[in-house]
């Protein structure tokens, strides 16, 4: 199994910064993509980012040039650098895991959520 730890929500005022955190662990043997997407109320889950094993990233148009991406695979952790935060940007944030297991067996794995709140 794979569990995924999230970190680095909060409550910010618009225009302020804040960075998320997601630690993944468990009988993994390699991890190929790591995203974040997000849910607001009322809303489908959209990706907002996405990184493969080789640093190749994918954003939201709504994101782009202010929110940046990274993982440290030697950890099994990506982060999401969020900068210039709107009101808009307010969601419940999951991190997700796509990769293989020490029996060769693929996994897609979610993590708990992590609540971002922007105040105008």
């Amino acid at each position: 199994q794979v569990q995924l730890v999230e970190s680095g929500g909060g409550l910010v005022q618009a225009g302020g910064s804040l960075r998320l955190s997601c630690a993944a662990s468990g009988t993994i043997l390699s991890i190929n993509v790591m995203g974040w997407y997000r849910q607001a109320p009322g809303k489908q889950r959209e990706l907002v980012a996405r990184i493969t094993t080789g640093a190749s990233t994918n954003y939201a148009d709504s994101v782009k040039g202010r929110f940046t991406i990274s993982r440290d695979n030697a950890k099994n952790t990506v982060y999401l650098q969020m900068n210039s935060l709107k009101p808009e940007d307010t969601a419940v944030y999951y991190c997700n895991v796509e990769g293989t297991f020490i029996y060769s067996t693929s996994f897609v794995g979610w993590g708990q959520g992590t609540q971002v709140t922007v105040s105008s």
